[in-house]
């Protein structure tokens, strides 16, 4: 299988290469994609050898093209978003894997989406801004979609055998009653709402269970993480928000379960390393090793589960608000979240203002429908241009 890599020195993007590493005869890399990380992309380069590198800037770029060059590698480094656009839709591509965090990813995953690919789809925003208009490209080209974030992999694997993002049928029809999320609650699942005014970027970005990016991981500590892949799975499996629930499970042992109408609940349990969901959707119907340690029932001990605190965690409340209202409402949440984190990373902004510059944009632009790329793009633009305008109303603690 040929793959491209959308991501590939983030997290998702070292972990695909660590389980495609251990199966050097089943894959191979035609496109690494990174955005500012030259010095590893050069030594993923250097293992790898694809024919094609991808970066955000022109001169990295240039520089990274002397270096594989002098390296006797033959490699073609491009530089930009249209980059990220070709090498999605590369004839002799079989499979993208779309690990670019944000707004970012959209266009690239759109591009796959059009060439008809696999897609392994790590990126939540592409689901999140442009839900309809996705899964409309999805399936007017036959591509195929699998899930990677651990939790909408969970529910994919116990689903009924045959299921592939098949919209056709619903899952009510499939004897589906409803699809439950687990969620570890983050590093700050039991601080007061005290505490939250205080809580620090270093704070926010030390998840108890997962290694992750900056803003996953501050997304992940305001639930707003949880909220997106909300969203994600009702258009990957065509669920009613009512019928998708979120499950307090600080342990990340099950990663998400699926009940079904008799009473019946399947659950995809493992210990918290995404190289499982990679290795499943790399090898979708079959099965490879990946690394991953077996689970030790013993040492866990005990499963603990608990209701979600909307009123400590007000982002999830935010993206069920959003996924009610339909339309442009997503992309606005998605946009303002995004500029609320960054801010909060930069130390402009307090940890809870974080909800509240998103509510504030909710509130100022109501949701509109969305039929084209072009309108959650606008959409995006206004939610980033008023949550930038707004930050001067908080202060950070």
């Amino acid at each position: 299988m040929n793959l491209t890599i959308l991501g590939c020195t983030g997290s998702i993007g070292v972990n695909t290469l660590d389980v495609i590493r251990r199966h050097g005869d089943r894959y191979r890399v035609v496109a690494l994609c990174a955005h500012r990380q030259h010095e590893l992309l050069h030594q993923q380069c250097l293992e790898f050898k694809p024919a094609y590198a991808v970066l955000g800037d022109t001169e990295t770029a240039v520089v990274l093209q002397e270096k594989l060059r002098l390296a006797g590698l033959g490699t073609q480094v491009l530089s930009g978003p249209e980059a990220l656009e070709r090498v999605a839709a590369l004839p002799e591509v079989d499979a993208v894997m779309a690990a670019i965090v944000g707004a970012a990813g959209l266009k690239p995953t759109l591009a796959a989406a059009h060439a008809g690919k696999k897609i392994l789809l790590a990126n939540k925003e592409a689901l999140v801004m442009a839900g309809p208009v996705f899964m409309r490209v999805v399936q007017e080209n036959k591509a195929t979609l699998l899930p990677i974030d651990s939790e909408h992999n969970a529910i994919f694997q116990s689903l009924p055998i045959g299921f592939e993002s098949d919209l056709s049928e619903s899952l009510s029809s499939r004897g589906i009653r409803r699809l439950l999320l687990t969620a570890s609650g983050g590093p700050f699942l039991n601080r007061t709402a005290a505490d939250l005014e205080l809580v620090t970027p270093e704070q926010a970005i030390a998840h108890p269970n997962w290694v992750m990016g900056r803003k996953i991981s501050v997304d992940s500590a305001s639930m707003m993480n949880k909220g997106l892949e909300v969203i994600e799975a009702h258009w990957l499996f065509g669920v009613a928000a009512e019928h998708i629930d979120v499950v307090i499970h600080p342990q990340s042992v099950i990663h998400s379960m699926v009940e079904y109408v008799d009473g019946s609940v399947l659950a995809q349990m493992g210990n918290p390393d995404m190289r499982t969901p990679i290795a499943h959707a790399l090898a979708y119907p079959e099965r490879i090793e990946a690394g991953v340690a077996s689970l030790d029932f013993f040492k866990i001990g005990r499963l603990e589960f608990q209701s979600p605190d909307l009123d400590r965690f007000p982002c999830l409340a935010l993206a069920y608000r959003a996924l009610r209202d339909g339309g442009s409402a997503p992309a606005t949440l998605n946009a303002a979240n995004e500029v609320a984190v960054q801010a909060f990373l930069d130390g402009n902004l307090g940890f809870c203002d974080i909800p509240r510059l998103i509510s504030a944009a909710l509130d100022a632009l109501p949701s509109a429908p969305v039929h084209s790329l072009a309108e959650v793009l606008a959409a995006d633009a206004a939610a980033r241009t008023f949550a930038l305008d707004s930050l001067s109303r908080f202060v950070a603690k």
